[in-house]
């Protein structure tokens, strides 16, 4: 059963409370979609549409730090940049040579041409359009995607969660600028679980502050943290994570959190 049709059982709402009561988490926790038609998109309740031009870290960030729903097609987003990590602009030789990062980003044509093909982005041709939406909402039914803002503290035990059961050992990128492309695009493109450093777009125009990180992971994967941080819970693993004391004798919590020495 792949992530979409089993998160379609997911009770999204208890998947946010549960969340924020294992993490305590600051920043809303949002879904994203898109969607094959504009009409599809337009049909989400209560959609908002943009009066101006934005960068996709600001539509998200709509979601995530103000609460509301926005669709956007690419005539919505300032460039091919945001446009094609989303799949709404096509992936072509010129975007692929990313001749205006040279001076700026990177020292020559060949290292911006090297960032641009390192990028995970969705194909082009299979959406018009994109909405993203407090997940609590429900408004998005499922999304493709849910986005997690966290600080490292926070995201080290949502992992920990993924690794629960059924263990994987997760190798993920850094693309350095454009690292949405870590994030929901990989977790778009894959359907894995992506986490990324959110860079400096995303930091400047999506005012995502310094000490958080992004996880961008499907409502199933999102259930399944859950189940494994509650079950870390259960054993004394949780957040916020205590501090022990550097100068202590550390074979008692040694004893509870790693066995006998």
């Amino acid at each position: 059963m792949d992530a979409v049709a089993a998160s379609e059982r997911i009770d999204l709402a208890g998947l946010v409370a549960d969340l924020n009561a294992l993490l305590r988490l600051k920043t809303t926790v949002i879904g994203m979609k898109l969607f094959r038609t504009v009409a599809e998109m337009e049909a989400v309740p209560k959609i908002r549409r943009p009066n101006a031009i934005h960068t996709t870290d600001q539509i998200v960030s709509m979601a995530s730090r103000l609460g509301w729903t926005v669709g956007i097609t690419a005539a919505d987003l300032v460039g091919e940049q945001c446009r094609a990590v989303i799949g709404l602009a096509p992936q072509d030789e010129r975007w692929l040579a990313g001749r205006s990062y040279v001076g700026v980003w990177h020292a020559t044509p060949e290292d911006a041409s090297a960032r641009q093909h390192a990028l995970d982005v969705v194909p082009f041709g299979r959406h018009q359009a994109m909405a993203v939406s407090p997940l609590a909402s429900g408004r998005l039914d499922p999304p493709d995607i849910c986005l997690v803002y966290a600080t490292p503290g926070q995201m080290i035990i949502l992992i920990n969660g993924l690794q629960y059961a059924g263990y994987k050992k997760f190798e993920w990128s850094v693309v350095g600028e454009t690292a949405c492309a870590d994030s929901w695009g990989r977790a778009l493109k894959t359907g894995e679980p992506s986490l990324s450093l959110p860079c400096f777009a995303e930091r400047r125009y999506g005012g995502v502050p310094d000490e958080e990180m992004l996880m961008a992971l499907s409502p199933a994967h999102l259930a399944k943290a859950i189940d494994g941080m509650k079950q870390l819970a259960k054993n004394g693993l949780r957040y916020p994570i205590a501090p022990y004391g550097i100068q202590a004798d550390v074979r008692a919590g040694m004893g509870v959190s790693y066995g006998n020495k």
